[in-house]
């Protein structure tokens, strides 16, 4: 099998990669990035000699690039990562998110219809259905995002839907909570504030710390997507959640507490604009089909916050902005 996996070189699909072919050793992989400021080469420096791994730099949202890697790789199944994702950012700078988001999945439709993609596979988000008090989102529930980015996702899965139901592509459509693990960018709240409390800063909390999220393990996503690659049925759209919900001031303290470090690290800021207060996914289709999450929260986060700890050399340059500077000279 030969697979694309776009935004290969982010936290999720980088993951993902190397969890693929360490399973599947017959299986090849192509790994479509354009390296912006979040897509990083260290993320796969330790299989980057695999000869069943190559990377191309690229764009999605450049239809000719997209078009050229369909006919000179022969591929069997689109991953689709690439995403802008960060919510701060799409507050500030929207045009992006709508390039990769809706330009760049409809691109990727296209090709699937033009050169007879055996499946593809849309990795999106809860926050497309936006905020929830009570109970969980089901896969039917109505979108209502709050966020440039939400709305940008929203939007390519709903493309989606409509290529499923106008063309009869074979397409899966994933939303899942909220991910932690190695390798994810210092820009989101776990690296964010594992990072800063190693290098001796405050970690910034927005408001009051009691909004609620739905946290899963990367690798245990990795292994759902794995799971619906083989076992998904084409056409349906599928939850992936833990079950695990936590506040982020409950996620603060329990850093801090790792670390050795008390609540006067905390530096409560003024709240994000369109904060949604709760998102939490019922997963129950997916895991009717035999898959459950199996990486314990406590375990999980307790190994990710030593990941960070002893792999400074990752994280370092990205903060200080090294590492972007290296691969814009090394990658033009």
């Amino acid at each position: 099998m030969k697979i694309l996996v776009t935004g290969g070189a982010g936290f999720a699909a980088s993951n993902f990669i190397r969890q693929t072919l360490k399973k599947y050793p017959d299986y090849k992989v192509i790994n479509l990035d354009k390296l912006t400021y979040a897509g990083n080469l260290n993320n796969l420096k330790d299989i980057e000699g695999n000869a069943n791994y190559k990377f191309i730099k690229g764009d999605i949202a450049d239809k000719r690039m997209v078009d050229k890697v369909m006919r000179n790789e022969n591929i069997d199944v689109i991953i689709n990562y690439a995403a802008e994702t960060h919510v701060d950012r799409s507050i500030l700078d929207p045009d992006a998110f709508i390039r990769t988001d809706v330009i760049g999945t409809y691109n990727l439709l296209e090709a699937v219809k033009e050169f007879k993609i055996g499946k593809y596979i849309q990795i999106s988000t809860d926050e497309v259905f936006g905020s929830i008090k009570r109970g969980k989102f089901k896969e039917d529930s109505s979108f209502k995002p709050n966020s440039p980015y939400s709305a940008s996702k929203a939007s390519g899965d709903l493309l989606c839907r409509s290529y499923i139901k106008t063309y009869d592509l074979p397409i899966i459509i994933t939303h899942s909570c909220n991910f932690y693990g190695p390798y994810q960018y210092p820009e989101k709240l776990i690296p964010l504030f594992i990072t800063n409390l190693i290098e001796n800063k405050k970690v910034p909390l927005y408001g009051d710390g009691k909004n609620v999220r739905e946290w899963i393990y990367v690798l245990d996503h990795c292994r759902a997507i794995d799971f619906l690659l083989h076992k998904g049925k084409l056409g349906e759209v599928y939850n992936i959640g833990s079950g695990v919900e936590k506040k982020n001031i409950e996620i603060t303290k329990l850093i801090l507490k790792e670390l050795g470090l008390g609540d006067e690290r905390i530096k409560k800021v003024k709240d994000r604009a369109g904060h949604d207060w709760r998102y939490a996914v019922d997963s129950t289709k997916l895991r009717k089909l035999g898959w459950s999450a199996e990486y314990d929260f406590d375990d999980a986060i307790r190994e990710t916050i030593r990941w960070y700890q002893n792999n400074d050399w990752w994280w370092k340059p990205i903060k200080s902005g090294e590492y972007l500077e290296y691969y814009k000279k090394q990658y033009k």
